[in-house]
Formats: structure tokens, sequence, C-alpha cells
């Protein structure tokens, strides 16, 4: 039932709002107070950690300060934010035996300490997600709360004590969920389905592959679990870090705000390309050399080719000091080389190992004499010319892109490297045609730094986050995913994305097979099929094109019936057409995506510029405005209101999975989805 206005429960929390509201400036105002020189400042810091359900020990000055500063951010308050959405009211039994909370982004304490507000990732908020009338969880009522400007408007209750549940049915579950939207991705903890909630919450340890047929709400689950668990495991996760990892710049513009929306701060996000080897990008591979380079049987041809560099000696070393004469025998040496090939350690590593141990068999020679010979004596003759030069000859030193640099550049290298794993045919396809003389010389590709940063990984050990997400991840080669996979050696991944829109050169076909490259093989791949944001006409249009993708994921279904969504229609030319629609489209709240052919924006923007139509591009440094001209391949994870898609052929013929192409694109609308077309439509829409 919702109720707006006047009634007497709306005053009271308003009442409570206004008490919240009172509280957080207290809180704002006492944090920025600190001098972080008192001697008190740790222990106050520790206090307001206490508040927000954080326990981490600090161990330094500058990262109490660093944390103060991150806590006066969060607790910022722009008016227009509510502060809380929700509430549960417990019964008699249960571990909340008649406790009142409301539900919000962030906790707020009153003067003794009390929660006026606690944080939708605390475990007592997981009842608000979870609960029904069937299984209530100890929770007898639930409150959400409407709001505008700030202010609040409207409540809607179930006495779950009583087998009340709305779930979808819910009017303001559904007009958050339908409110407009222009500009970056907001957080979703208003409305966290069930399903979503139990992804959201899973334990730090547990890797997750989410596969989420389009509107279902993967990306906002990977970084609702992302800011659950920075909240739930912050020793752990300070410390290491999170990652967010993105397909391009353009999508994580997108979501950059989610994170500090929710109060976490601080996490990286970036592209692959801009996780990799910090090489200029200045040429595009062919086909035929995108295809062998991104696929996983490189990586053992970059490890022949690095440690065929390793050689054993066939002459003694004999390293001079003063008169004596220290004398190690090959068979001695190759022994140690064997050695070192057999344990898990680094190429570098490795080299600095041999040295030093060369460097200890002398000594064992001086002690045998009856010397003692000192530590930095043993560090005297590593550093020898006798012990560094026959180093540099048995496991000669290497840089990254030098390796990758002489493997592409050398046939005979190649030829060795690769025997057995690539054809004659896929060794040329990868082979410069033409030596770079000098090191600036060389145009490298985006492949490429995926090769050097193999190589680089081999040398010395990539460091690891405590968790990677991964959005968009049926995009990744499976030499990206390795080079992802690195970055979670240590740590736990979420796997976000949807077989059906994976659109590059040797995209995975299933997901076990891209979960073996990221090295996280036992990670539990789940399903999120009920769409949230995607009207059902909508969607049901994209599902046409599923049988044609050949990726074996189930149709989503949306629970949004919204008539007039879809707009299907034949032009007699499409640009006059687009800005037409694009025009009647900015009458309506909400923003609006004009996607078409790469090829096609140029063309469509000097259509807008002509008609004095404000817009922006997709991927471009301009400030976005209400409507955006996107190119087709970086349309995928970005939503709008109404989405215009201009001559579908051309998105198709762009490229060779043009059909998953198109699937993305036809799935971007939240509300209105139009399609204007003058060439006949792909088969399976037809």
């Amino acid at each position: 039932m919702l109720e707006t206005e006047t009634d007497e429960i709306i005053q009271a929390e308003r009442d409570h709002l206004t008490t919240a509201r009172e509280a957080l400036r207290r809180m704002r105002e006492q944090a920025e107070s600190l001098d972080t020189h008192s001697d008190d400042f740790a222990t106050r810091i520790g206090a307001i950690r206490a508040q927000s359900a954080h326990a981490t020990t600090f161990v330094s000055d500058e990262a109490l300060a660093g944390e103060l500063q991150r806590r006066v951010k969060v607790l910022y308050d722009d008016g227009k934010t509510p502060l809380f959405f929700g509430r549960i009211d417990h019964g008699d039994d249960g571990p909340y035996a008649g406790e009142t909370y409301h539900i919000g982004r962030r906790h707020i304490a009153d003067e003794s300490n009390e929660p006026l507000v606690v944080d939708w990732r605390a475990p007592v908020s997981e009842a608000f997600y979870r609960a029904t009338a069937s299984d209530p969880r100890g929770v007898v009522r639930r409150r959400r709360f409407g709001f505008h400007d700030g202010e609040l408007t409207s409540y809607e209750q179930e006495r779950l004590d009583q087998g009340e549940t709305l779930g979808l049915a819910s009017e303001l579950l559904t007009q958050e969920i339908e409110r407009p939207r222009v500009g970056p991705m907001r957080d979703i903890v208003a409305t966290i389905q069930p399903d979503q909630d139990a992804l959201v919450r899973a334990d730090l340890d547990d890797s997750l592959c989410i596969q989420g047929a389009p509107g279902t709400g993967k990306t906002a689950v990977g970084l609702h679990r992302a800011a659950y668990l920075l909240f739930s495991y912050p020793d752990r996760l300070r410390r290491s870090g999170v990652l967010v990892v993105g397909p391009n710049r353009a999508f994580l513009s997108y979501i950059a705000q989610v994170l500090p929306a929710l109060g976490e701060g601080g996490v990286e996000q970036k592209t692959v390309t801009e996780l990799l080897a910090p090489v200029d990008i200045r040429a595009t591979d062919s086909p035929e050399a995108a295809r062998v380079k991104t696929d996983a049987r490189m990586a053992e041809v970059i490890r022949r080719a690095l440690y065929g560099r390793v050689r054993k000696p066939t002459e003694p070393l004999v390293i001079p000091d003063g008169s004596l004469r220290f004398r190690i025998g090959p068979a001695r040496i190759g022994g140690i080389i064997d050695e070192l090939r057999a344990d898990d350690l680094r190429y570098a590593a490795a080299r600095e190992r041999l040295r030093t141990r060369l460097a200890y068999l002398a000594r064992a020679q001086a002690e045998a004499r009856g010397d003692s010979p000192t530590e930095s004596w043993v560090a005297k003759i590593g550093r020898s010319k006798p012990v560094k030069e026959l180093t540099d000859k048995l496991w000669p030193a290497v840089d990254a892109p030098g390796l990758i640099a002489e493997l592409l550049s050398d046939r005979t290298l190649l030829a060795s490297a690769a025997d057995g794993i690539l054809t004659a045919a896929e060794q040329a396809a990868i082979s410069w045609d033409k030596v770079p003389r000098t090191k600036r010389q060389i145009r490298w590709t985006s492949a490429d730094t995926v090769l050097i940063d193999e190589a680089a990984d081999l040398l010395e050990r990539t460091g690891s986050a405590g968790h990677v997400v991964i959005d968009e991840a049926q995009d990744l080669t499976a030499m990206q995913a390795r080079a992802v996979g690195r970055r979670a050696r240590h740590g736990s991944v979420t796997v976000l994305g949807d077989l059906a829109q994976g659109t590059t050169v040797n995209a995975p076909t299933d997901w076990p097979e891209l979960l073996d490259a990221l090295g996280k093989p036992a990670a539990r791949i789940l399903p999120l099929t009920t769409g949230y944001r995607v009207p059902a006409e909508v969607i049901e249009l994209a599902n046409k094109l599923l049988p044609a993708l050949h990726s074996g994921v189930l149709p989503a279904e949306s629970v949004r019936h919204a008539p007039g969504s879809l707009v299907v229609r034949s032009v007699p030319a499409v640009l006059p057409a687009l800005v037409e629609a694009g025009t009647a489209a900015l009458e309506q709240p909400g923003s609006v995506g004009v996607i078409v052919a790469n090829d096609s924006v140029a063309a469509v923007a000097d259509a807008f510029t002509a008609a004095g139509v404000a817009y922006s591009v997709s991927g471009s440094d301009d400030e976005e405005q209400q409507l955006v001209v996107v190119p087709a391949a970086l349309a995928k994870g970005l939503e709008f209101d109404h989405v215009i898609v201009g001559e579908p052929a051309d998105i198709v013929a762009a490229e060779a999975r043009g059909l998953h192409r198109l699937y993305v694109v036809l799935t971007r609308a939240v509300s209105r989805l139009t399609v204007l077309h003058a060439a006949p439509l792909p088969d399976p829409l037809g």
C-alpha cells in the first residue's frame, strides 16, 4: 500500500530523517576537526571506524590521515540523496528481537553511538533484501520510502507477519528502477533483488562467474559486491586492494561514480590495455595475426623463447682472489641450473640465485681450506668479473619488450620456440616483415602488449589484488584472461558477462574455458536471467538473435512490460529519420543514445549539428549531453532511457561477429527502443 503526504507515519519518518541529517553533520564536523598530530588521533579514528563497522588497525599516521580524508568525504551530505530508503521492524524472536533499523548507504549514529541508519552492507540489513512472508527472517514489517529532492514524500509497507509481500509489485521499487537517467550509472542499493543480493554478499574467498542476460544488473551486482567486500573484509582488502577491469574507457567513465557513491573511493578501475606493459600502441594487427597472438598457445611459445636462452657451461669457472683460485666444474654448475629450472622461481630471481650460488660454492672451498670468509666477501665474489660474465652467458639478462621484439623479428627463434605449437602459416602471420632497427621504430599492437605482459610475468611475478571484478569478460581473449588472472593470483574474482555479447576475435565459447585461462577453474558459474531494467518487448526482439549466435545462453525474461516501448520502422533515408527521432526523444525525460555503425558516427554527428541539436559523442572528451551519439563498438555496458538504432544491417556488416554486436546494441534501452532502417533487417529479425 502506497501512502503519501500527511500520514502520521510520514511525519515520524521525516522527523527521523531530520535527526539523521543532524547526526551526519555532527559526525562530519567531528572528523574534520581532528588534528592528525594529536595524542588521541588514533583513538578517535578508531571510534569513528567502529561506528561504520570497520575494525581496521592502522600502523602509521599517514595511513590514519588517509583514512580520515576518506571518512570526511564519505560523510558528505548533499541534501538531495536520501539518507535511508527502507526500514525493517523485528518481532519478539531472533537475534534482533524488538529492534527497528533504517537502511541506507552509510552508517549514521547518534551521540550515544546508537544507530540511526545502518549501512546496507551490514549483516542486519540482509533481511531487508531477503525477507518474505514465507521466510520473514524475524521481520514483521518492512517499509520502502519515496523521496523527491531529498524530501521523504511517501512510503510503502508490507506486514510480513500477516502474509504481505509485494516483491516486484512494489510501486516504489518500480519507480526507482524506471527512474530516468542522464549521466553516469547509479547505485542500486534501494532496488537490489534477492537473487542479486545472494551474489553481492558472497564471501571474499568465493570466486563467482555471473552469466547475466541484458538488464539483469550484472554490472551493478559486481560493483556492489566490491563495495560489500571492502566493508566486510577491510583488513585484507585495504592492504591488497580491489581492481575493476572494464572493456574500454567510456564504460569505466560510465560506472566510475558507483563505488564512491557507496563510500568506497580509491578502487582502481582500468581497461585491460591500461593494466599491461606501458608501450605505445601504434599499429593494428591483421585478423590472422590477432587470432594467433591472442591464442593461449602463445604463452608456451614465449616461455620457450625465454628459457631457450639458458645454457649449460662446457668449461669450468675459475674465480681469482689474490693468490688463490677457486675452480667450479661445469657439471656442478649444470646441476645448479637444473635445480633452478625445476624451482618455482621467476627468470630474473633464478638468474640472481645462480650468481649467488656460484659465490657460495667459492665460499665452501675457502672454508675447506680453513678460511672464514664473511658475507661481504661472498658479495664481492658474486660481483666479480668471472662470475658476472658466466652468469650473463649462461642465464642472460632479458627485458620483456626486447624478448617479444626478438621473437617477432627473428624467424629462426620463432620457429624454434613455436615448433609443434604454431603452424608455419601461423608463424608467418605474426612475424614482422621488416625488422625495426631501433626500439623507437617498433610499432606495437594491442595484442603485443599482452605478449609483453606474459613475458614480464615470467621475468618477475606480477602483483596480485585481493579481489578483481572483471566486467564484459566474454570479450577477453585467452591471453588477456591470463593477464587479468595474474592480477588475482592470490585473490578472488567476480567475472561478469554474457556469452551472447561476445564480439572479439577468439572470444571464449564457454565460461569454463575462460575461467581456466584466468586461473580460477573452481569459480562458481551462476546465471542471472531475470531482467529488471530492459522492457520485455525490447528483450523479446533481441532474443530473436540468440539462435543465430550459437552462444548456448538462456533467453532473458523481463519483469517489465511497457507497451509502446518498441518501435521498428522502415524509412526512406536513415540520417534525417535519426535527427527527427532524436529531437523528439529529447522532449521526454532521461538519456538518449543514438547508436550507429562506427563509420556512420561522423555523418550522424554532422546531421545533429546542422539541426542545432546539442549532443556529445561517446568515448570523446565532450561533456556528456542528454543525447549521446554512440559508435556501436562502444555501446557495450552502457544504458540509456531511450535508444535509437540506425541501420542495423550496417552494424552487422561492420565486423565478423556483427550479429553479436547488434544483440548488444538492441539491449541498451531501459525504457524505449526505436529501430530505424532503410536496408532490410538482418534475417533473424525479419
